[in-house]
């Protein structure tokens, strides 16, 4: 054969639609939970749509210290299941499993699950997934030694019980894979009844649909949980379609009152087409076109991830002297591959890593003491291949590899913290931590004796943070704390060399560090009104900075880009004016600006020419006082509930964007920056009872005016900067054991 035409993915396709019908297996956990899920469901209460209101007194983890949340000085937000489908029933992406949590952004690029979420406004460059903050999945990280999260197709949203968020700096507890905070996912657990399931089916426009199935329960001493789904979808834009299955399971093992051992097992599969960005000019006329080159070149990607892991807990002592070991490990193996117009690219990627930590508690009614030491690490192996792309996704053989190249990441850290309660009112929370992270790339083709080509770096650094909190009553309490953070570059980041066409590390990069402090306060008021309100101020010193270069404009290099002052203020607030309305409202402020940046500003791009002589880029630079991109200055979610009757809810909601610029030169033109927009939403739902079966019929409607919106934004030198979010889109769904 002449050319070679990618295998895998065709007979992956083949095979998943001959042995993996997700369709057959939904449809038989339906069957399943009618005739199985008496006992659990007679044990069920219809929805408390108080359940989430006042989360105060509920204990997180997220500290690494298990505490209410009131007692947490630091910036969290709280959200379970029941808040999560009542705002978004639809349910399969981190956008609208996030909507109510204010300082966080998510951009869904697709419509799907391919997303890019940042805090605070860590991590906007990224054009994907998740930079800068640490992702937890049942006590596992999703993120790799360098602090990125790929994506989250690990997690089936629908599978979740409660997702606790910490914004800003944590490397003193969790390395720079936090240094803009943490999100920490929990599943839920089948605990104290027999053999049960549930499942859902969920179908709407541009051919969506989703199936949902779970079952699980106790046997003695061990309780576990299966969960398997299915979302596929044509899409809003040309070449836009996509699916993915996901299989989780998970369980709790007591071997005794002090031990605890929980292990996971997951499979991924995932596949999207990308129909890339498109002019504004383009988004105006027809918003679902997808750009030439996404159709000449079939772009798309493809992941294929297995991982196992395990935490575990161990307690012991007495009295006042207790002791807790906790730890995790766990092991990955993901397989990937990317069609971009000049190359595709297929990286076999292993990560395993761990983490202990030892924790002694002492104390007398007077002071409480927790102190807490414990180390973690992260292994990473990247084996990188990638031919040229002649067109229809078909790899060009003949002329050879474009790159072959293995990347090794290891992260080590250790740290050490401590709690302190001085009573019942003021407790403290100190924290420090030492990390190292280090990357090797080694070129296994073309230029041996290139020295470019091959290399090591190692980065490390000591963070640290300190915080206090004082309980004024039993419903307010407030708070403060100062830390430091560092975010290291990333695998691709690094591996994106601009001086070098056979790749090697762009070793002009350095780690971004940064440091600030916060004050909030939190409270409710006779069960009808909560409100959490947090002010912070964050410096940030070598920021990361996207650009391109003349004679490779198809590609995006990276390098550090002076310093930033951020600003901001976040506010979730809840209201229960009577007993059949809910408002829940989240809002953001961000004020983020570079600052001491050199006269001559930071260049983002040079001049650069189609090969028909055409200006397509007019370069730029980044200027002192100038915006960070892809920060809008005002976000604002709004979801009211209406429940006239137990069994049924109405709502609709609000989404609110401002202006906000698409890089660090904040050109003033349409093609500089995107107007701000709102997007209104409205769902019903009603819940019933079949024999012993708790049940819900749902409706859902996404965009009711069809606004036409940039869903996410990046720069581009020929001026495809917007991805459109779809138009008007409804959905029904039906569920079974709620």
């Amino acid at each position: 054969m002449i050319f070679k035409i990618n295998f895998f993915k065709q007979e992956f396709i083949k095979l998943n639609r001959e042995i993996f019908n997700m369709k057959t297996i939904i449809l038989g956990l339906f069957v399943f939970c009618l005739f199985f899920n008496n006992s659990y469901s007679q044990n069920m209460k219809l929805k408390d749509t108080l359940e989430y209101r006042l989360p105060s007194e509920i204990l997180i983890t997220a500290p690494r210290f298990t505490m209410p949340l009131k007692e947490n000085p630091a910036a969290t937000s709280i959200l379970f299941f029941s808040q999560m489908e009542l705002t978004s029933p639809r349910l399969i992406s981190t956008d609208e499993a996030l909507k109510l949590v204010p300082g966080v952004k998510v951009d869904n690029k697709w419509n799907g699950e391919n997303v890019h979420l940042s805090i605070r406004g860590q991590g906007i460059l990224s054009e994907t997934g998740v930079r800068g903050t640490e992702v937890l999945l049942d006590g596992i990280p999703l993120s790799d030694p360098g602090g990125f999260t790929t994506d989250f197709y690990d997690v089936d949203w629908a599978s979740v019980d409660k997702i606790e968020i910490m914004r800003g700096p944590l490397s003193s507890l969790y390395g720079g894979n936090a240094s803009a905070g943490l999100i920490n996912i929990e599943t839920r657990d089948f605990t104290n009844s027999p053999l049960t399931g549930s499942a859902f089916m969920t179908y709407g426009t541009n051919n969506f649909w989703k199936g949902f199935g779970q079952f699980g329960g106790q046997v003695k001493n061990v309780d576990y949980r299966i969960s398997l789904s299915r979302t596929a979808s044509d899409g809003y834009r040309d070449h836009e379609k996509f699916w993915g299955n996901n299989l989780y399971g998970k369980a709790n093992i007591k071997f005794s009152p002090y031990f605890k051992l929980s292990p996971v097992i997951g499979y991924t599969d995932y596949y999207n087409e990308n129909p890339e960005g498109i002019t504004p000019q383009m988004m105006d006329s027809a918003s679902t076109q997808a750009n030439p080159d996404a159709l000449n070149f079939n772009e798309y990607q493809h992941t294929e991830r297995f991982f196992v892991g395990t935490t575990g807990t161990f307690n012991f002592g007495s009295g006042q002297t207790l002791h807790e070991i906790k730890f995790n490990a766990f092991g990955k193996r993901t397989l990937y591959t990317e069609a971009f117009p000049d190359q595709i690219i297929h990286d076999a990627i292993v990560t395993p890593g761990g983490g202990v930590q030892y924790t002694l508690s002492t104390g007398n009614k007077s002071v409480k003491n927790k102190l807490s030491i414990g180390g973690d690490m992260k292994f990473q192996t990247i084996n990188r291949y990638s031919y040229g792309n002649l067109g229809n996704a078909v790899e060009d053989i003949l002329s050879g590899k474009l790159a072959d190249e293995k990347i090794n990441q290891n992260a080590y850290g250790a740290f050490l913290a401590d709690r302190i309660e001085f009573g019942p009112k003021w407790s403290a929370l100190v924290s420090a931590r030492y990390d190292n992270v280090e990357y090797k790339l080694t070129q296994n083709q073309l230029n041996p004796s290139d020295s470019a080509g091959s290399g090591d770096l190692k980065f490390n650094k000591a963070t640290y943070k300190v915080g206090v909190t004082y309980l004024a009553n039993n419903n307010i309490s407030l708070f403060a704390n100062y830390g430091t953070g560092f975010t290291p570059p990333s695998a691709s980041e690094l591996g994106a060399n601009p001086t070098n066409i056979y790749g090697g590390f762009n070793t002009n990069l350095i780690p971004a560090t940064s440091q600030g402090g916060e004050l909030g306060i939190r409270g409710s008021y006779k069960n009808i009104f909560y409100f959490d309100l947090t002010g912070f101020y964050l410096t940030t010193t070598n920021d990361f900075n996207r650009f391109r270069v003349p004679d490779r404009p198809l590609e995006t290099f990276y390098s550090n880009a002076g310093s930033s002052r951020r600003i901001g203020a976040e506010l979730y607030a809840s209201w229960k004016p009577v007993k059949y309305l809910t408002v829940q409202a989240a809002y953001t402020y961000s004020n983020f600006k570079y600052t001491d940046i050199p006269a001559d500003g930071i260049p983002v791009g040079d001049t650069i020419l189609s090969k028909i002589g055409e200006v397509i880029s007019t370069g730029g630079t980044i200027q002192t006082g100038n915006w960070l991109p892809n920060s809008p200055e005002h976000q604002l979610v709004i979801d009211v509930e209406i429940n006239p009757v137990p069994e049924l809810t109405l709502g609709i909601g609000s989404e609110t964007y401002s202006k906000w610029f698409l890089d660090g030169t904040n050109i003033s033109d349409n093609s500089g920056f995107t107007d701000g927009y709102t997007l209104f939403n409205a769902k019903a739902s009603y819940r019933f009872k079949v024999g012993g079966t708790y049940s819900e019929i749902s409706f859902y409607a996404k965009n009711l005016f069809s606004k036409i919106y940039p869903a996410f934004t990046e720069p581009d030198p020929g001026g495809n900067f917007y991805h459109p979010g779809p138009k008007i889109e409804v959905f029904g769904g039906l569920k079974i054991g709620l």
